[in-house]
């Protein structure tokens, strides 16, 4: 017998989220009768632990018992359990300061670490992420935001409505003003950007017309790829080039800051990538993007003006363009900025049932049959031992 079981969240601010909703737990002890699924008890989760006791599953407080654990975010260093093996987003694989204490503590506890974010198909491709969501709730308060700050339309809050269906009812009669989206990134975070404008009949165009044409109507352009970024010495883009070797290209946004109103923000980076604009491009008086809704999230990364993380409860802040500090949001002089790490906590019950699909779709064979290489590439530490795609973490492992 196999024991899986489901963790509390515990990093503060409390996520809401799960791998595995109740009625997906029930079809997994049916189907794998192997397998024993059980929960710790949590008062935040979006699934109560009544709904997964009516669904047979046990609720517990103690998972020394567990073979398997899934979580969604860190887990603090003060739960971790010796010899376990956890799935969740580490967040560790940009050596991420913040949680380097977490990390050394798995190799010490000799515990194996399969990260979500690095199960992948074989051609890359990501197998598991909330990104769809978090480009449906950031465009959701991107447009909100863009509307608070001119006065020219109003929309509520995401998670005033209990799921994504009736999110799309709040859209039914809306009038947009004649603005101007631009929309960097092609994977799941673009995709839930381009679901809410099309939903909200912002109306698609060419990078060339966006930047050339003034229109009468709502429009977007999506920005991926070959559109976005230009090789330094005059070379074709090539994508796989391009991650290989991201510091041999520049970007080619700035001219999109002279004629966007909003800038959906949906791609990945890392600290060798150029950015979509700088600071001193930021204070030029031809700057006109007045809304950025930064859904990857890296602080100081592709979007500059991300001076961090805003709680779920108030997710935009004003960026001064001339002093470069922290404002409230909607002044005059400044940038607003929507930065914040856990949108798909607005829709969580939508969110994680898309999640746990996925999840049993492609992965949870391969975990209980003991592994395949989809598992082995996203295994980062294996009973406290880096493993070796993942050996350029030495350094952010040891001890200080």
């Amino acid at each position: 017998m196999i024991t899986i079981g489901l963790l509390r969240e515990g990093k503060i601010p409390a996520d809401n989220r799960v791998a595995l909703t109740p009625a997906q737990c029930k079809w997994i002890q049916k189907n794998a009768p192997q397998v024993r699924v059980v929960v710790q008890t949590s008062p935040d989760r979006c699934y109560s632990d009544k709904e997964y006791r009516l669904a047979g599953v046990e609720i517990l407080e103690d998972m020394a018992d567990c073979d398997i654990l899934f979580g969604i975010k860190e887990v603090p260093v003060s739960d971790l359990l010796a010899g376990k093996t956890y799935l969740f987003f580490s967040h560790t694989k940009k050596q991420q300061a913040d949680n380097r204490r977490m990390f050394q503590s798995i190799l010490q506890k000799k515990i194996t670490l399969i990260d979500y974010e690095c199960l992948e198909h074989d051609d890359g491709q990501r197998i598991l992420g909330f990104g769809f969501f978090a480009g449906v709730v950031g465009a959701h308060n991107g447009m909100m935001a863009y509307g608070r700050r001119t006065g020219l339309y109003q929309l509520d809050r995401v998670y005033g409505q209990h799921s994504f269906h009736e999110l799309i009812h709040t859209y039914f009669g809306l009038r947009l003003p004649a603005i101007k989206v631009v929309v960097t990134g092609s994977g799941r975070v673009a995709h839930g950007v381009l679901e809410v404008m099309n939903l909200l009949e912002v109306v698609e165009v060419e990078p060339e017309e966006f930047l050339e044409r003034n229109f009468a109507y709502p429009v977007f352009t999506q920005l991926k790829g070959a559109s976005l970024y230009e090789h330094a010495h005059g070379d074709a883009y090539h994508r796989d080039h391009f991650h290989q070797r991201p510091q041999d290209y520049r970007c080619k946004f700035l001219p999109f800051t002279r004629t966007a109103d909003i800038l959906m923000n949906g791609i990945y980076w890392d600290r060798n990538m150029p950015r979509l604009f700088e600071w001193q491009d930021l204070a030029d008086a031809g700057f006109r993007i007045r809304t950025i809704a930064d859904i990857t999230d890296d602080r100081e990364g592709s979007v500059p003006c991300n001076l961090g993380d805003s709680p779920m409860e108030d997710p935009v802040y004003g960026v001064d363009k001339k002093s470069r500090g922290r404002t409230a949001p909607y002044l005059t002089g400044s940038v607003d900025v929507m930065a914040v790490g856990n949108l798909p906590n607005e829709l969580p019950r939508d969110a994680s049932r898309y999640f746990g699909q996925q999840l049993i779709k492609y992965v949870l064979d391969d975990l209980l049959r003991g592994g395949s290489a989809i598992i082995e590439r996203a295994t980062m530490v294996r009973d406290g031992q880096l493993t070796s795609p993942y050996h350029y973490l030495a350094e952010y492992a040891a001890g200080d």
